[in-house]
């Protein structure tokens, strides 16, 4: 599990005020919304995601366009999360 992984799983689970859940708990490939086929996944909503959005701007300053298929992408997983905000960040 990579630090920044570690890094947005916290942000998570802080923003959606997440109780008895750890980082360990979330796979970093499941899906953040709904569940896959073998019912893995957070099962998040778009209430949710307006929260993850923003707290994932207030700790990483990165942003988001508006919601389309491509914002959607960035937040099928911790994995796609992470990979956005690597590409992304501004150092």
């Amino acid at each position: 599990m990579s630090e920044l992984n570690v890094q947005i799983k916290e942000v998570l689970i802080k923003a959606l005020e997440l109780e008895d859940i750890t980082p360990a708990d979330i796979e970093d490939d499941a899906p953040l919304f709904g569940q896959n086929k073998e019912g893995r996944g957070l099962g998040l909503d778009s209430i949710d995601a307006l929260e993850l959005g923003i707290a994932i701007k207030d700790n990483f300053g990165v942003s988001f366009s508006t919601v389309n298929e491509e914002t959607r992408k960035h937040f099928a997983s911790i994995d796609a999360l992470a990979a956005y905000i690597s590409a992304n960040k501004k150092d």
